[in-house]
């Protein structure tokens, strides 16, 4: 229950942020806010009042929100139908299709605006409370602008043999090797050497869940002539590479709140590339797939941090998962998909370039296409989110 307390929380703050963008912009440009709502309108509400013009909702499905304005058709407003509002106006003044180019499109960004400053303050108080230094593991080679970077191997392990002294001592898979000994263990060659060197004799091993960062440590001996394909210690390993970053100077640091979501926003960017292209050579979406989640597999990201035993990195931990979903939401509301602000940004565009107004019943049609082609990709991600939990 806490968990989905902190998802909720979480998923609400993000939420109402962007809303609200929408929500005060229009209202400060005397566009008639018609409904405010939490959730996707696709049933009946579970709870709305009204207060002066504007209607205040809340919906099951809470996966997004939307502000619903007067003359704005009903695909613009979450839901999906194709109805264009424009022929039932009484006062045009307040509608927002009436409006100029430039104040459409400033409370359509609005939204996107918002979400990026909530990640910028997130982002300073995670670098601030972190001594503005901080670990990204690294699936691909990547230079992090406007920030010192330095490269730290670690050794993870994927696999633990039944009955080995690994096993024995507690060890599971997705644990990385601290130390052995009292030594830091930073070099695999070094890690396998040592092992291989003290065969028959006790060791002393401390490692550490990557999921949760409990750390443990016991005394365990590397087997002299261990079952075949298991190894002295009866774990399968591979190396790990984080990127240490450090804003260090002081403009570095002034930056950092701008800086490190741009960097993060890039890394992703390269990350999902390299994705596809496995996903062209290996001919499968499986992963592609494997890199995007939906609202399952971040709640499961939730719990898995909520777990951490350590305050301060429980804290850094929500903190990063903040201000990555808030620059995220940011940046793909914002492109030229229909059904998304961004869509609606690209229609104003056009109508900009051509000097025409679209045909109200053509951006309804598209907007409530895009709705409903997100909803379907948003279920399906979720269904491959509940498998992977299962697996």
């Amino acid at each position: 229950m806490f968990t989905a307390l902190i998802f909720l929380l979480i998923l609400s703050l993000l939420v109402l942020i962007h809303e609200a963008g929408h929500f005060f912009v229009a209202k400060k440009l005397g566009i008639k806010v018609e409904e405010f709502g939490f959730g996707l309108p696709l049933t009946k509400a579970l709870f709305s009042v009204k207060r002066g013009e504007t209607r205040y909702s809340f919906y099951p499905a809470l996966i997004g929100g939307f502000v619903k304005l007067y003359g704005e058709d009903e695909a613009g407003a979450g839901r999906l139908k194709i109805k264009d509002q424009r022929s039932n106006i009484k006062d045009a003044s307040r509608a927002f299709f009436s409006r100029s180019l430039g104040q459409r499109a400033a409370v359509i960004l609005a939204g996107v605006i918002m979400n990026t400053v909530l990640a910028v303050v997130i982002y300073y108080t995670f670098l601030g409370i972190s001594n503005f230094r901080t670990e990204i593991p690294l699936i691909s080679e990547y230079k992090f602008f406007a920030v010192n970077q330095q490269i730290k191997t670690e050794i993870i392990i994927s696999g633990v043999a039944k009955n080995s002294p690994a096993e024995k001592a507690g060890m599971k898979p997705l644990s990385k090797i601290v130390s052995v000994n009292g030594q830091k263990v930073t070099n695999i060659d070094s890690f396998i050497a040592f092992i291989k060197n003290h065969k028959g004799n006790p060791v002393v091993l401390e490692w550490t869940d990557v999921k949760t960062n409990i750390k443990s440590q016991a005394t365990m001996t590397p087997r002299v002539n261990p079952p075949k394909n298991e190894g002295a210690l009866g774990i399968g390993f591979f190396p790990a590479e984080l990127a240490v970053l450090s804003y260090d100077t002081p403009t570095q640091k002034l930056f950092s709140g701008f800086t490190h979501p741009a960097n993060m926003m890039g890394y992703s960017f390269d990350v999902m590339g390299q994705l596809v292209k496995a996903s062209f050579k290996e001919k499968t979406v499986e992963p592609v797939s494997q890199g995007v989640s939906g609202p399952v597999g971040i709640y499961s990201v939730v719990g898995d941090t909520l777990s951490i035993p350590d305050m301060k990195e429980r804290i850094l931990k929500l903190l990063d998962l903040m201000g990555l979903l808030s620059i995220s939401l940011a940046f793909f509301n914002v492109l030229p998909i229909p059904g998304l602000d961004g869509g609606r940004l690209f229609f104003i565009l056009i109508e900009a370039v051509t000097r025409r107004k679209l045909n109200p019943k053509f951006e309804a049609t598209a907007n409530a296409i895009g709705m409903a082609l997100l909803i379907g990709l948003i279920i399906l991600v979720t269904f491959k989110d509940i498998g992977q939990i299962f697996k």
